[in-house]
């Protein structure tokens, strides 16, 4: 088939053309994000393909199908950003890699745990500046802690299997509870209570309508004060004002993030000799308990092979007319979870 690939990072290029070796495709490079004033770059190409900051609003999609678009092939497991319904009533499939390697991102968020726990992101810094002081950098034993985890798929039962490993006490909340959780001793509570007992919680869960700004004022009004709260799953998962009050407030000890919900304009792309003129993110990092990561959980060897090869083989199915069902998403098939 013959493939638009959008917002191409120069890390997934050689994992494509690996991936694609065995497959034939003719692969064309767009090094421009998709959006309504570059849909047009698409016109002529069978299938397109975009990444996480690609817009792939109705206005977008109808561009696309007007061009001959018939399949979008996601380089994500996230499908926020995509108009499902418009996709659906424009004739476009939709298909994403719904898994890739989820020991990547659990073990993305332990590392954030660990670091703003130990105030690595301080430490380093001050030692190589010669200042050996230990004042402001104590942390606390994991151990015996209660690990509060939003979301027991995938990610989040391995996450909670690492976490066995400190001895810590699991609670979790998900609509599906998760068999291999439980079997590792996970109680699962509701929301309010698992905010209340947590002494850190990791968000894990999908970002869905009733997902948004799900760590809301409300939701940090029941949090233990001083809580850590991670966030490796989507950005909007976090009401980012809120949670800037409740850092102000003392409410949140610390906070970890690989995701923003506004990341779209800032991640993915050297920005160092420009001004950010997002004033929430900017004030986010004033914080010295705040650690952002730039969406790096996903990037390991592993994982960034298996999006390339998935993303391929998608495309294949699609042209033989064998589309996975579990790799696409539907609108019909989001509101029936």
């Amino acid at each position: 088939m013959k493939l638009a690939i959008f917002s191409p990072n120069r890390f997934e290029k050689p994992f494509l053309e690996a991936a694609n070796r065995t497959r034939g495709h003719e692969l064309h490079w767009i090094d421009a994000r998709l959006s309504p004033q570059t849909a047009a770059l698409a016109r002529g190409f069978d299938a397109v393909s975009g990444f996480t900051g690609d817009d792939f609003s109705r206005p977008v999609l109808a561009a696309l199908a007007a061009g001959g678009t018939r399949l979008i092939a996601l380089r994500s497991a996230g499908f926020n950003h995509v108009d499902l319904a418009a996709a659906d009533e424009l004739g476009i499939t939709v298909l994403r890699v719904p898994a890739y390697s989820p020991y990547a991102i659990a073990e993305h968020t332990v590392a954030l745990i660990l670091a703003l726990n130990r105030k690595l992101h301080r430490a380093i810094p001050r030692v190589r500046e010669q200042n050996f002081s230990l004042d402001g950098l104590m942390g606390f034993d994991l151990n015996g802690k209660t690990i509060g985890i939003v979301g027991t798929g995938q990610i989040g039962a391995i996450f909670a299997k690492i976490m066995t490993g400190f001895g810590c006490r699991l609670i979790a909340y998900d609509i599906a509870p998760s068999p291999a959780c439980v079997a590792l001793g996970a109680s699962y509570v509701s929301l309010g209570e698992l905010a209340a007992q947590s002494d850190v919680i990791s968000l894990h869960c999908p970002l869905t309508p009733q997902t948004h700004h799900l760590v809301s004022h409300q939701f940090l009004a029941s949090c233990k004060p001083g809580c850590m709260i991670i966030n490796t799953s989507r950005g909007a998962v976090i009401d980012t004002k809120a949670a800037i009050d409740g850092l102000k407030s003392g409410r949140i000890g610390a906070l970890g993030l690989d995701v923003y919900e506004e990341e779209g304009d800032l991640f993915f792309q050297d920005l160092s000799d420009k001004v950010i003129t997002d004033d929430v993110f900017a004030r986010l990092m004033t914080f010295p308990n705040v650690i952002v990561t730039a969406h790096q959980g996903f990037f390991t060897r592993e994982a960034v092979g298996n999006i390339a090869d998935t993303t391929m083989q998608n495309i294949t199915d699609f042209a033989a007319g064998a589309i996975r069902p579990e790799n696409r998403v539907t609108a019909a098939k989001i509101k029936r979870r």
